[in-house]
């Protein structure tokens, strides 16, 4: 890799793009993953060029991160019996994201019972529901309809999804401190900056 500037760029062997989106639907959210794999080197056509391109889309309750339908379609596949294996991720609908999701996943699709990219796309939901949550509440918060991305001051719905989060932790110490996520800086200031700015009148 330490090539002079002039040398062209080597060429990937293989290339896996995972892509999600996150649709509102007021109520609901439905969020689409996409897995695709491709070998750039055979785009000259000495090989089979696009080998997977797999999509799964589910539709999760906002309340209760409870999923309500699911689906998956398979556009590329290297088998035709493949898509024999697509109505078992109806199974998804009924499961709910949060501890224990991944697990559940895992017994549900893993091994000869599923599809491995389709089963690391519901794998892979969990954080992506998150942060759609998380993004359903930040355009409520710039519309107006909000005064913040939570209610109170706590957060159940990420608490313990990461280090910042841990119960007790550095975000939660911020939300006792006054501080509000979706409103001020990004990134949000350290703990010690906010309490310094609680405590100072002139930042009132």
């Amino acid at each position: 890799m330490n090539g002079s500037p002039s040398e062209s760029p080597p060429v990937p062997l293989h290339v896996r793009t995972i892509e999600y989106q996150a649709f509102d639907g007021e109520d609901d959210l439905t969020i689409v993953g996409r897995l695709r794999d491709t070998r750039p080197w055979a785009a000259d056509g000495t090989a089979v060029q696009h080998v997977h391109d797999m999509e799964l889309r589910v539709t999760v309750r906002v309340d209760d991160l409870i999923i309500v339908e699911s689906d998956a379609l398979m556009h590329v596949f290297p088998h035709a019996e493949c898509p024999w294996i697509l109505f078992a991720f109806r199974g998804l609908a009924g499961l709910q994201v949060g501890r224990g999701f991944t697990r559940q996943v895992q017994n549900l699709f893993g091994g000869p019972q599923g599809c491995s990219h389709l089963e690391h796309l519901a794998r892979s939901l969990g954080p992506v529901v998150i942060q759609a949550v998380t993004s359903k509440r930040a355009l409520a918060v710039a519309r107006g309809k909000s005064e913040d991305l939570i209610t109170g001051t706590h957060s159940p719905w990420v608490r313990n999804t990461c280090h910042i989060w841990a119960e007790g932790g550095v975000a939660e110490q911020k939300l006792a401190a006054g501080w509000r996520p979706g409103r001020g800086a990004y990134p949000s200031p350290t703990l010690e900056a906010i309490e310094a700015a609680h405590h100072d009148p002139t930042t009132r």
